[in-house]
């Protein structure tokens, strides 16, 4: 899964903290290589924003063998002003909704794929 990280330049919605942390939250033991291949970033850039939340109080780790093992801290505020009163567990609630819905349009998709002729063929009759 090495390789480099895809650039993209612009802006976007969530930042790399964001993302970092989402992907933690869908699995509490996720190795940083694989939080790495997954936000598209640098594994050096996966610990260095890991370090930022531990810092700032969003986030701690134990260590188990050779793993380590988050955990969010769900009721720590947002950083920004405009972020006001929105916790950590907030944020996240919203992006696993999100995740959801793209889950099952990505399913939807599949199953029309499936049931879909086949480039050249007629469809059966009476459809």
């Amino acid at each position: 899964m090495g390789g480099v990280p895809e650039t993209h330049s612009g802006w976007t919605f969530l930042t790399n903290h964001a993302r970092v942390l989402a992907a933690i939250a869908d699995d509490q033991n996720i190795r940083i290589r694989d939080i790495a291949a997954r936000c598209r970033l640098t594994e050096r850039a996966v610990q260095k924003i890991i370090s930022d939340l531990e810092q700032d109080g969003y986030l701690t780790h134990t260590r188990q063998g050779r793993t380590n093992e988050y955990r969010i801290l769900p009721g720590t505020i947002l950083r920004h002003p405009a972020d006001a009163g929105l916790t950590v567990s907030g944020l996240l609630s919203v992006l696993a909704l999100h995740d959801a819905e793209r889950d099952a349009e990505h399913e939807v998709r599949l199953r029309e794929r499936r049931t879909a002729p086949a480039h050249g063929q007629t469809p059966p009759a009476g459809t």
